[in-house]
């Protein structure tokens, strides 16, 4: 009968288990993938102390009880260690035919977890308290909400790719982010008709912003994205049948300058009817363009909206300029206009269709919308003016 094995103080030892000549611990084992596994440790059991001069660490056998659950359970012991930066660059790795601005999102969010402690940390360490600690972090630094909740769903997905690879067992970021910082988004309101109304008068009349009036109209007639605006094409524009196809929209970056994409979701490729106002103006932009440039992006050319140099105008430009433009208004008028953004323009000609009890299905179609709830939360925010009509017709 062979005698047991025994460390340095007598306490025979288990199978797996053995004691090096420095007095450092060492359990073997076969992990799920029939590969030989070891790891370490200057105790044998919790209660031990560790050597003078060495820092304190999980006991060997508390360790070999992880592992054990570990293999009950399926769980990867080598992918659970990887960095929460690992987990999240071989989540992107799954899906790499994205749009530029995805990519740049995600490059965005990789320098962020390089620069936190918890992109470091293995992601079978990280608990709820810690994705919890790093969404206040962001918030200290000074990173809006909707940035942070659009971070921290990305990494929700990338762990629970890690619980389908069996490389954890929970998803510390499934939780709730206005239960750890504010919710301090500022609710998109859309234009009053007498806000609308001063905005148009004021930009018509006003000697430096009224060659702008044609795309507020535009914007307010049509319900486009700012970036599909700026990437209509004039064989984009069907003045016999009276319909804009959007099928792309035009962005810009620094890295990159102009470039196309499709348009945010499947559902953004649509027909939007012209008015007999929206035809118009349309049709005047396409004959007023001065110093057209032959320029091509990405196969698309003889851009409608053009700078005075004659190259396409973005977004961006058209978001500065309206936050300037109410500025001004703002000085020289006792009752304020709100921020006005494309988007808000956008969102105002929603909420008129809405309050117009245009059909939910026909709307969200017009507005390029993926989901019906985006467009049926505009029906639950109809005007105080929309719900008295509406209340004297129905008891009338």
């Amino acid at each position: 009968m062979s005698e047991k094995r025994r460390d340095n103080r007598g306490r025979i030892l288990k199978t797996g288990e053995s004691q090096r000549t420095d007095g450092r611990y060492l359990y073997k084992y076969i992990d799920t993938f029939g590969e030989p596994q070891s790891v370490y440790s200057w105790k044998l059991t919790a209660t031990d102390s560790v050597p003078k001069g060495k820092r304190d660490c999980v006991s060997l056998r508390e360790k070999e009880a992880e592992i054990r659950k570990d293999l009950e359970d399926g769980i990867d012991a080598v992918g659970k260690k990887m960095t929460l930066c690992q987990l999240y660059a071989k989540q992107n790795a799954q899906r790499g035919n994205v749009k530029k601005s995805t990519q740049k999102q995600r490059e965005q969010l990789m320098e962020i977890l390089k620069a936190d402690k918890l992109g470091a940390r293995s992601i079978d360490t990280i608990k709820p308290s810690d994705a919890k600690e790093w969404a206040v972090r962001m918030k200290e630094n000074g990173y809006a909400y909707q940035t942070i909740n659009n971070y921290k769903r990305s990494l929700k997905a990338s762990f629970y790719t890690a619980i389908e690879d069996d490389c954890v067992r929970k998803n510390p970021f499934n939780y709730a982010l206005n239960t750890v910082i504010e919710d301090d988004r500022k609710p998109r309101i859309a234009l009053t008709e007498e806000q609308e109304e001063k905005l148009l008068s004021f930009v018509e009349n006003d000697r430096t912003y009224r060659k702008y009036y044609d795309v507020i109209v535009l914007l307010l007639k049509t319900g486009l994205r700012a970036s599909e605006m700026c990437g209509l094409t004039v064989s984009d524009l069907d003045f016999e049948n009276r319909l804009i196809n959007v099928d792309h929209q035009l962005l810009r970056n620094k890295e990159v300058g102009y470039y196309i994409e499709t348009p945010k979701t499947k559902s953004g490729i649509r027909l939007i009817p012209m008015s007999e106002e929206t035809c118009q103006t349309l049709q005047k932009v396409v004959a007023e363009r001065k110093n057209i440039q032959p320029i091509v992006i990405d196969g698309y050319s003889d851009f409608v909206f053009l700078n005075q140099k004659g190259y396409p105008m973005t977004g961006a430009y058209y978001t500065s300029t309206f936050g300037n433009l109410v500025k001004k208004y703002n000085k020289s008028h006792k009752v304020a206009l709100p921020n006005i953004t494309p988007h808000i323009l956008r969102h105002t000609f929603c909420t008129r269709l809405a309050n117009k009890n245009m059909n939910p299905k026909s709307l969200q179609y017009i507005m390029g919308h993926s989901n019906i709830n985006i467009t049926l939360n505009l029906y639950a925010h109809a005007s105080l003016d929309g719900v008295k009509a509406e209340m004297v017709s129905l008891i009338a």
